[in-house]
């Protein structure tokens, strides 16, 4: 019969916990605008070479339009940052990325993102 006993307690505990913790806002890796093709390019190559998921960005995927190099970087770029649980330093790739607040997804192309919890205990 403890076990009753011990819902009280937990419920309040849950309910003190939700309440000083907040949501970080989302954040996205993105091309920087001012990237040369070039550069852009060779960041691209290594995205999808070290680990981003670039299969949206094939011919036949959610994300190959516009075919650009400035869109399928940032897709790229945004894979490679969520699957590096967007570590400090995975979203540079030499200067030509940048951490957006806002939600780059278009269309039927959803870009991934993470929400954090931050505990203000």
């Amino acid at each position: 019969m403890a076990l009753p006993a011990l819902k009280l307690p937990l419920f309040f505990l849950s309910l003190l916990l939700t309440t000083f913790s907040v949501a970080e806002g989302a954040s996205w890796c993105v091309a920087r605008s001012d990237a040369s093709n070039q550069a852009l390019q060779t960041a691209l190559d290594y995205a999808c070479a070290s680990g981003a998921d670039c299969t949206p960005l094939q011919s036949d995927g959610l994300c190959f339009l516009p075919n650009t190099i400035q869109a399928h970087a940032s897709y790229a770029f945004n894979s490679y940052y969520q699957r590096r649980a967007i570590a400090p330093g995975s979203c540079d790739f030499a200067g030509t990325a940048t951490v957006a607040k806002t939600d780059p997804s278009y269309g039927s192309c959803m870009y991934p993102s993470s929400l954090r919890y931050v505990c203000l205990l």
